[in-house]
């Protein structure tokens, strides 16, 4: 999990993602349409 931790942080750090608290969870979504393109993207190249 610490690995998961370090990860997400980084990508929040770079602003690639958000955060949302609500009591003691963390939500992590996409910052942006534009990542999300990105995203769809890659996932679109590794499923080919």
């Amino acid at each position: 999990q610490s690995a998961v931790s370090h990860q997400l942080r980084q990508l929040r750090n770079m602003r690639l993602v958000k955060t949302r608290r609500e009591a003691q969870h963390v939500y992590y979504s996409l910052s942006d349409a534009h990542i999300m393109q990105l995203f769809n993207q890659c996932l679109e190249h590794v499923c080919e």
